[in-house]
């Protein structure tokens, strides 16, 4: 094994502790000791992959919880969009619940939390929003929406989604998710 091969596994390691940490504890409570701590990782190890810190290391982060969410939206089944969202939605339900609502979206709680302090993690929450906005778009001009309300509608679909999110772990239940993805079905089908 080289030691590229070494390091590069390293760092994955640490951008997912720090992924998994941000989601149970969020940002401000995750400290880099525990980072390493969790990623089973020296802490010299942190600092020669992510030499700019926490803000670094909490983008790349961010940016792996796009790429999954990503992964999520190009999975799904085709079909008509609402019932490609419901099955979405479905998929985040369950892994809330199986999260005992513990879990929730990354980027949502770094741009809550950060977002006002931190023009780098916010800049990174943007793109990730956008990274799921453009194929949720894409699907909707795909079923004949004009591309403006395509975008206007994908945009609505994440930002309602984001939200049933929350008021789901605070209220240790999926059914305002299922009601999101109820009213997003109506609105598409519109």
């Amino acid at each position: 094994m080289t030691e590229q091969t070494k390091g590069g596994r390293t760092s994955a390691r640490l951008v997912e502790s720090m992924l998994e940490l941000i989601q149970a504890r969020g940002y401000s409570g995750t400290g880099l000791a525990t980072v390493t701590e969790h990623a089973r990782a020296p802490k010299g190890s942190l600092y020669f992959h992510f030499p700019e810190g926490k803000e670094a290391l909490g983008e790349k982060a961010i940016e792996l919880a796009a790429e999954r969410f990503r992964a999520l939206l190009a999975d799904a089944p085709g079909g008509p969009p609402g019932e490609v969202v419901g099955q979405v939605v479905e998929v985040l339900a369950g892994m809330l619940a199986d999260s005992d609502f513990q879990l929730g979206c990354p980027v949502s709680v770094v741009a809550l939390e950060m977002g006002g302090q931190s023009e780098r993690l916010r800049e990174a929450c943007a793109r990730a929003f956008d990274s799921w906005i453009e194929p949720v778009a894409a699907h909707l001009a795909a079923h004949g929406r004009s591309p403006a309300e395509a975008r206007a509608l994908a945009t609505a679909v994440v930002s309602t989604v984001e939200g049933a999110m929350i008021v789901s772990r605070a209220q240790r239940s999926v059914e305002p998710m299922r009601c999101a993805a109820h009213a997003l079905a109506v609105l598409l089908a519109a």
